[in-house]
């Protein structure tokens, strides 16, 4: 059975990439959309959203680097320590755990530390490597991207976005358990 799984996993993972390509182009042409032209023109807009989030991401690469460098980080991971060790997550990914809603740049060095101690074949490297890619820079993005366009008020996108980074990561620990299992 889990063969199987990692069968069709492996081939949609080979076909999507090409084949969402091959539908966009393809609905674009259907359309009579000049794609390439929409393309630069997206690219040029993206180029002035890059300038305005400047402010932001130094002020939030700023306060990460405060966080993890004053040993912060170090007390929250012992603290919720307790609850790892009964789901089987191995305490080394805590901190990318914790890290990876506020920074993608923080928690790729940490996911790239634990590559390097570990290895990249070992259950921490590939649970850190699945965790990485099942979740997302929520204080990040609404740090950067909602104060670029004016955004006070994140109402539902705070909570929303957290519970998603949650059940990425304990998605991403019951598919490695289930693969690669300890």
């Amino acid at each position: 059975m889990v063969e199987l799984f990692r069968n069709i996993i492996n081939i949609v993972s080979a076909v999507a990439i090409p084949f969402f390509i091959v539908v966009f182009l393809g609905w674009g042409f259907f359309k009579k959309v000049k794609v390439y032209e929409v393309f630069i023109e997206g690219s040029k807009e993206g180029f002035g959203v890059a300038i305005k989030i400047i402010p932001y991401l130094v002020a939030m690469l700023f306060a990460i680097g405060i966080f993890r460098y004053s040993g912060a980080m170090d007390l929250l991971t012992a603290a919720l320590s307790f609850i790892t060790k009964p789901i089987g997550m191995p305490a080394e990914v805590l901190p990318l755990a914790i890290l990876r809603p506020l920074s993608g740049s923080g928690s790729l060095g940490l996911m790239t530390e634990l590559m390097k101690t570990h290895g990249p074949d070992s259950f921490i490297g590939v649970l850190a490597s699945t965790m990485y890619g099942s979740s997302e820079t929520t204080f990040y993005i609404l740090a950067v991207y909602f104060g670029a366009v004016g955004i006070k008020n994140t109402r539902h996108a705070l909570p929303a976005g957290l519970i998603a980074d949650l059940f990425g990561m304990l998605g991403a620990l019951f598919i490695c358990r289930m693969f690669f299992g300890i």
